[in-house]
């Protein structure tokens, strides 16, 4: 801490994104990266952009990209609105709609860069338990607020709420923003984006980084009612008027487009994660009905902070979150049907080594 911070600075909590180790022969399965690559498509699109144009300035308003995206979800471009990852689109999101007053409302256990954004913001949020299934009640998000985020499906839980359940949401707060964070909705799910026509205030937010396999390139982007992309936009041009490079706007316009690519490995992420899901219940393990590229485990006997270090002795790595309720669990991304075959074999002998 500095006397040269701003209060502000010195109150903030940052957001402690998943490690990125350097650990030779690594098994890497913490941050819900795609065990494949990106569609082939992409990659060419990239290296065709690579040339003396990068000398220019980015189209700010990535009009070919939100084309792609308004084609495919059969919205128009006056409803898609894209930034720098879903992370940037989701905080120009709570500073363009949460301010009113009341707390924003979110889930006790789901995305932990919600009250980060809050801190920052200086914006006041109230926590909504998850049941002891570890799923959201909406019931309990109908009080006064100044909006609800509602990851969908839930992290790190991975389970997902059906589109009545978005419904009851939205109609219970027609003058506040629900907002559903769908950055894992590929892999099971399904989204919310037919509502947008019906319901003003909803916003589904999107990322190319999981089932589209784009994280390094980050792309993220949202779909309303023109009205609330039209405050995104206001706060991004009040902040970066450039947040996607030229390069990242072709490469995701060809994911977005290459649609055999990204329904082939979709299919792959969710065959894989049901053979996972199998394989740690006959290891003994509590496994959540998960909707997403990753599951979320518990043993009974067996403590998570442990066996996360047992199997980084092991070159392989997971993510254990601390905290009162989710202390117990493991999040493990779903990576290649041999990534998973050596996890299992190695908590196998960790527990029999324990037994």
């Amino acid at each position: 801490m500095s006397e040269l911070w701003s209060p502000l600075v010195s109150r903030l909590t940052p957001y402690v994104p998943g490690e990125q180790p350097k650990i030779a022969d690594l098994i890497k399965l913490n941050t819900n990266e795609s065990p494949y690559g990106p569609s082939p498509r992409a990659i060419a699109a990239i290296r065709e952009a690579t040339g003396d144009d990068l000398r220019l300035y980015p189209d700010p308003e990535a009009t070919a990209l939100r084309d792609a995206i308004a084609r495919r979800v059969g919205l128009t471009a006056a409803h898609v609105f894209v930034g720098n990852g879903s992370d940037e689109v989701l905080a120009h999101a709570f500073q363009a709609f949460f301010d009113h007053g009341d707390p924003v409302l979110f889930a006790d256990v789901t995305y932990s860069f919600y009250p980060v954004y809050c801190g920052l913001y200086g914006l006041p949020f109230e926590l909504i338990p998850l049941d002891e299934a570890m799923r959201v009640r909406v019931e309990d998000y109908t009080r006064p607020c100044s909006g609800v985020i509602v990851a969908n499906p839930n992290a790190p839980t991975g389970i997902a709420l059906p589109l009545s359940a978005i419904e009851t949401l939205l109609a219970a707060h027609p003058s506040r923003v629900v907002l559903v964070d769908e950055a894992y909705v590929d892999f099971g799910a399904e989204s919310a984006v037919s509502l947008i026509s019906r319901y003003p205030n909803l916003l589904v937010v999107q990322t190319l980084s999981k089932s589209r396999a784009l994280a390094g390139l980050r792309v993220g982007f949202a779909l309303g009612d023109p009205a609330l992309i039209e405050a995104l936009v206001r706060v991004k041009d009040s902040f970066n008027s450039y947040p996607l490079d030229r390069l990242a706007q072709v490469g995701a316009q060809a994911a977005i487009e290459d649609e055999n690519w990204f329904s082939e490995s979709v299919a792959r992420v969710m065959a894989t994660r049901e053979q996972l899901s199998g394989g740690l219940r006959e290891l003994g393990f509590e496994v959540l009905p998960s909707s997403a590229n990753f599951v979320y485990a518990r043993h009974p006997d067996r403590d998570a902070a442990h066996l996360a270090a047992a199997l980084r002795e092991r070159a392989i790595i997971v993510r254990h979150l601390k905290g009162p309720r989710t202390a117990p669990w493991l999040r493990v991304t779903v990576g290649a049907d041999e990534q998973c075959a050596t996890l299992l074999d190695s908590l196998r002998g960790i527990l029999l080594s324990n037994s």
